[in-house]
């Protein structure tokens, strides 16, 4: 599951690269994400699925709902990464 989660991280920002300009805002919200998920997959890399997973899908999902609005191609890309997430019970 965690490659699924690496591949659709790598999806999303190939996607951002190519959508056009996105407010600061959601740029900082959407670097605190990946910086999250990435230490996540770390501590679940050294410490197994015992790593805590600070309610990501949760937050994906919120700034999914944000995207929806400014920016609805991108949308489709972070909701499917909460799906991920919360498959996974993150």
């Amino acid at each position: 599951m965690d490659n699924e989660l690496k591949a659709s991280l790598k999806a999303l920002h190939a996607r951002l690269a190519h959508s056009g300009p996105v407010d600061e805002e959601l740029q900082d919200l959407l670097r605190q994400l990946d910086g999250d998920i990435r230490q996540l997959l770390e501590q679940r890399a050294a410490e197994g699925d015992d790593a805590s997973p600070y309610g990501l899908a949760e937050r994906t999902q919120e700034i999914s709902a944000r995207f929806a609005v400014k920016h609805p191609t991108l949308e489709p890309a972070l909701r499917e990464l909460g799906s991920i997430l919360a498959n996974m019970g993150i």
